[in-house]
């Protein structure tokens, strides 16, 4: 039952001492509002990384050739390593029932791009159909390459947003056709890119048409593979690991390459990379709860502490209480009430202020790593509900204290 005079009490009591009343809710509030803080930056840490790893497929197996670097087999350093047809096609044989999408790449940088009397410099790829899932890219516009495309040799293309921005300036350019170095081919597709302008300022082509197209015989330049995901994340990343050790394997002994030799083949595993930068992130996460939690303890224990301040200046009022028959749950009531009501207060203003801090700042933040810093409310909540449990069981002790002050003792005190 609501008593209003316990009420009145308990605010004339804080009243006399706002000083420490004050610097005893900021420590509570303090110690919300950072954890608030931590968990809304960790939250955003997490955004970005995700964000990163959403440009392309987060299992993903990428190959590139570099130049020997160590004398193998009596061959000398220095030997650029050719990716061909034949590799590519080699491990789609070998690791065909795991791998989900495949692709080999030839590329141009830089290639001149013209449309009418616009032209531009960009990025020119002969790409397989699988690529677009590779990469994630979306068609707007048209359709991707399929395989009757590559099996022709199709002199057709598909535009980055940022291509058809540029070239066609508002103009719909499906049908159109583009001159690549005097050679047509017609758009069939404008896709958008996760990774921003930066990836949609390509244009892709059958990798057999641009094989032809620029002398490239069977030449390729990468090539990128997806490894069928499971249940299991760590199972996942064993397999990809697996894949991904066999093919650089099979690669060096393919081309006489040294074992050992790091430069000469490069195979990148995204999927290991996500589990490294998700094991950092978790681990960011549990150094900010620590911090949080550590301030939070430092605020209960300030509460406790007064608690007891409070109980001992009230000694001899205790006394008075216990000698007009004031029962032991209701002095232990007293104190309870007023520690349970500072903490929650002081909770509930942290946890306002560091909402609202982040709602603010947020949008704000302009960093490839930090997205949309946000708490759930409801784990924000419960952590004030905690912190008022908490303030409950540092209060407890004084109260219980006081309520054991046998009456005589007490109106002795001074």
């Amino acid at each position: 039952m609501f008593d209003i005079e316990r009420w009145q009490e308990i605010f004339e009591t804080l009243s006399k001492n706002k000083l420490r009343t004050f610097l005893t809710g900021l420590s509570v509030a303090s110690g919300i509002f950072i954890l608030v803080i931590l968990l809304g930056f960790s939250s955003g840490i997490q955004n970005g990384v995700t964000s990163q790893f959403e440009q392309d497929a987060t299992n993903s197996i990428s190959v590139y050739t570099g130049v020997t670097t160590k004398e193998y087999k009596g061959l000398n350093p220095g030997r650029r390593i050719q990716l061909k047809n034949e590799d590519f096609n080699a491990v789609v044989n070998k690791y065909d029932d795991n791998l989900e999408y495949k692709s080999a790449f030839y590329t141009i940088w830089g290639g001149l791009v013209n449309y009418q009397n616009e032209s531009g410099n960009y990025r020119i790829e002969g790409v397989m159909p699988d690529n677009q899932f590779i990469e994630n890219a979306d068609i707007s516009q048209g359709r991707f390459i399929n395989h009757s495309d590559i099996i022709e040799g199709k002199k057709v293309a598909v535009i980055g947003n940022k291509v058809s921005q540029d070239l066609f300036k508002g103009e719909h350019p499906i049908g159109k056709n583009l001159s690549l170095y005097g050679i047509n081919f017609k758009v069939i597709g404008v896709f958008f890119d996760p990774g921003g302008e930066r990836d949609e300022s390509k244009v892709m082509m059958p990798i057999t048409t641009a094989q032809k197209a620029f002398n490239g015989g069977n030449d390729i330049r990468n090539m990128s593979y997806t490894v069928k995901m499971s249940d299991n994340f760590d199972e996942a990343v064993k397999l990809s690991e697996q894949i991904s050790s066999g093919i650089e394997s099979d690669i060096k002994e393919t081309h006489i390459i040294a074992p050992d030799d790091i430069s000469a083949v490069r195979v990148n595993n995204t999927l290991e990379e996500a589990r490294k930068i998700y094991s950092l992130v978790d681990t960011i996460k549990a150094v900010f709860w620590f911090v949080g939690i550590g301030t939070i303890i430092a605020g209960v224990v300030g509460v406790g502490n007064i608690m007891l301040i409070i109980v001992k200046e009230r000694t001899k009022e205790i006394g008075i209480r216990k000698a007009l028959g004031a029962e032991p749950m209701s002095i232990v009531g007293m104190i309870l009430q007023e520690s349970v009501f500072v903490t929650m207060f002081s909770g509930l203003f942290g946890l306002v202020a560091g909402l609202a801090l982040l709602e603010f700042v947020g949008p704000l933040i302009e960093s490839d790593f930090i997205k949309y810093p946000q708490v759930d409310f409801n784990t924000a909540l419960t952590t004030v509900f905690v912190l008022v449990f908490a303030g409950a069981i540092a209060g407890f002790i004084p109260a219980y204290r006081a309520a054991k002050i046998k009456p005589i003792v007490a109106l002795r005190d001074e």
